[in-house]
């Protein structure tokens, strides 16, 4: 089920899902050690004799953030049992902190007394095995622990602190579901401790007169050692719940705005969803460094393995989407994390965990004759080279470029200069972007230039002439190859892929691909040049989705969750980072602020088919705009930021041009 909700602090991630459920719980690491595995922390009321799951169909819930900030607003509106609860959830800006507020509503002419349950499905360092939780009389709280991972629960009602209930037991062994069943009669039976696979829920009673309101708070403190727990818990019970919410809220509001003037001419629901996408892009990013794909775990379920790793493509994608709004402080964390992932050969691994080991992958060391290929996507190395060099356009920070010369940006400079296919003098065979097959790709060979003129330009930075000139050189013979033997005179346009088999001629891939755009976005090819104009118009034509819901398809057929086989209408399901690359293009060869509107539709229409919090999913439904794979994903976010940003940008050039003069 998609993450309709995220909330975080760079070290501790926590997400909902569409029923209101708390699903992932992140830490150490954004996006490493789950600590519910994925599975569901149930939160329900027990009134009147009745019990209400917030997955019950009695609910109509609305669920979205206060403006502005990584504080949730979730309204649960409940006509069966007379109730309406406002719900705010808190990762506290800087310690280890979930806090979560109730205000609940008793719209009976009744008094009546409610009982609110919390319940934590707990897989401690992702697994259920050895987990402990207790009940600690001293302070009426529930602690869960394993190794050196701690988890204490509280909460406060009717101006008492602590648990008035709670039930501790085993599960998922036996035919047994857990404690949460416990809670649907009302009461808990208190148990005293429980080891092995296990899980826990408390409770907390709520005295309501008739059509009135009363509030209650929960908080879940997270650290290394029990001490670490204890303090947190203290340090709550003394300044107040509220006061972390509050302070929490108040940063978010701040941080979000700091380009504000830059973006203050758009739409105000268009600004709006702007700052939503940062933020939620910023939960994605690990206080050291790493900026993980998604932490949406529930494509575990199908593939045993999930988007919560570091891609360093799309983590470059997103420094550049975050460097041009302002955060390079946070982008420089991102650089730093690289360095030593980098082979000694100059070039990056598929993927990374969120603290820097190489991760699971799927692309072989062998071709099909048994003989050594790298599993790498090339495009990876070359684009965290282009987005160095777009930081330091930016921000004009010589003392960064020192430390990245000669570990990262000479060693990746050297591998792509040299790592080509002789026949040609394009990039060497890789996986594209895509991770679905080798050969030649426009965008991975767009990708390689942009890396080397990077490289080339901080050579020329740094008085390394020979080393820039050698590295420009070879982006020159790129280029000039890939007119020779990417474009395809006869379709007059650019193909996607040239597939490489020994001595065989080279064969080229008709297929129209929406990543072909990378060859005009990365710089490669002017905007306006013929061949990149013939060859946008062919994908915006065959790649668009002919339903109401709209949208450019990654590439023709794609069967990457198809849903429909009507390939002439629905080539493939709408990609939201496809569609903005068309937006992207668009804002490129704009001449005037008329030649814009193109890029703000799609803005909106992304904007239009967000969930109600402001998420972004990788693809949608063609038919019904239901979120597909994994929701949110960082890319779908970082390419909205990006495409704003070039928009506003260029209507600022058009702005400051002089007026023309009466005689032209």
């Amino acid at each position: 089920m998609p993450r309709s909700l995220c909330i975080g602090n760079g070290k501790l991630q926590v997400n909902f899902d569409l029923d209101y459920n708390l699903r992932d719980i992140f830490y150490h690491n954004v996006g490493q050690e789950n600590h519910t595995a994925g599975d569901i922390c149930r939160t329900g009321v027990w009134v009147d004799g009745r019990f209400y799951w917030m997955e019950h169909p009695a609910w109509k819930k609305d669920i979205r953030y206060v403006e502005d900030s990584l504080v949730t607003h979730v309204t649960a509106v409940n006509d069966e049992a007379q109730l309406t609860l406002v719900f705010h959830d808190v990762v506290d800006l800087d310690r280890d902190l979930l806090l979560r507020e109730v205000q609940i509503t008793n719209r009976s002419d009744a008094f009546r007394d409610l009982r609110f349950f919390f319940h934590y499905d707990l897989h401690i360092y992702g697994v259920r095995v050895g987990d402990t939780v207790y009940y600690d009389p001293d302070v009426r709280t529930l602690v869960a622990f394993k190794g050196q991972r701690y988890f204490l629960m509280n909460g406060a009602s009717g101006g008492k602190i602590g648990v008035d209930s709670w039930a501790i037991g085993v599960t998922e062994l036996g035919g047994r579901e857990g404690t949460w069943r416990d809670a649907e009669d009302g009461k808990l039976e208190q148990g005293l401790v429980a080891q092995g696979s296990v899980d826990a829920t408390l409770a907390f009673g709520c005295a309501l007169p008739a059509h009135g309101t009363s509030g209650l708070y929960h908080w879940l403190a997270i650290g290394d050692s029990i001490g670490d727990v204890r303090s947190l818990d203290t340090l709550v019970r003394t300044r107040g719940p509220q006061s972390f919410i509050g302070r929490t809220r108040n940063f978010w509001q701040v941080w979000c705005k700091k380009d504000e003037e830059s973006v203050g001419n758009l739409p105000p629901a268009l600004e709006s969803f702007y700052k939503r996408s940062l933020l939620i892009l910023r939960t994605h990013v690990d206080n050291q460094g790493a900026i993980v794909a998604s932490t949406d775990w529930d494509v575990a379920s199908y593939a045993r393995d999930t988007y919560a790793y570091v891609w360093p493509r799309d983590a470059a994608l997103a420094t550049i989407a975050l460097d041009k709004a302002g955060y390079g402080t946070l982008t420089r964390r991102f650089f730093e994390y690289c360095i030593p992932l980098l082979t000694s050969d100059g070039y990056f691994m598929h993927k990374y965990t969120p603290a820097g080991q190489v991760a699971s992958s799927w692309l072989p060391w062998a071709d099909a004759q048994g003989k050594k290929q790298l599993p790498i996507q090339e495009d990876e190395t070359g684009l965290v080279l282009h987005a160095m060099w777009r930081h330091y356009q930016r921000y004009k920070d010589v003392d960064f470029v020192r430390p990245y010369y000669r570990p990262l940006i000479k060693t990746a400079g050297d591998f792509l200069a040299s790592y080509r296919e002789p026949r040609t003098g394009l990039p060497a065979p890789s996986y594209d972007l895509w991770e679905e097959r080798r050969g030649i790709h426009a965008w991975t060979v767009a990708a390689v230039w942009a890396g080397l003129n990077a490289a080339a330009r901080f050579a020329r930075m740094l008085s390394d002439q020979d080393l820039s000139d050698k590295y420009m050189r070879a982006a020159e013979e790129i280029r000039n190859a890939a007119v020779n033997y990417l474009f395809d005179r006869k379709r007059n346009c650019f193909v996607r892929t040239l597939k490489v088999d020994g001595d065989k001629p080279l064969e080229a891939d008709p297929v129209l691909d929406s990543s072909i755009l990378g060859l005009v976005l990365f710089g490669m090819f002017p905007a306006r040049d013929p061949k990149i104009v013939s060859t946008v118009e062919r994908i915006a034509d065959r790649l668009r989705v002919q339903t109401p819901v709209g949208g450019l398809a990654r590439y023709e057929n794609d069967y990457f969750h198809q849903v429909s086989k009507d390939i002439t209408n629905v080539p493939g399901n709408p990609w939201f980072v496809c569609t903005l690359w068309l937006a992207q293009y668009y804002i490129a060869r704009a001449e005037d602020p008329a030649d814009m509107d193109a890029a703000r539709r799609i803005l909106e229409w992304v904007q239009s088919c967000a969930l109600s919090s402001g998420v972004l999913a990788e693809q949608m439904n063609p038919y019904t705009r239901e979120p597909l794979s994994v929701s949110p994903l960082t890319w779908s976010h970082a390419e909205f930021v990006s495409t704003v940003e070039d928009y506003t940008a260029k209507m600022r050039l058009f702005r400051s041009r002089p007026h023309a003069s009466a005689g032209g």
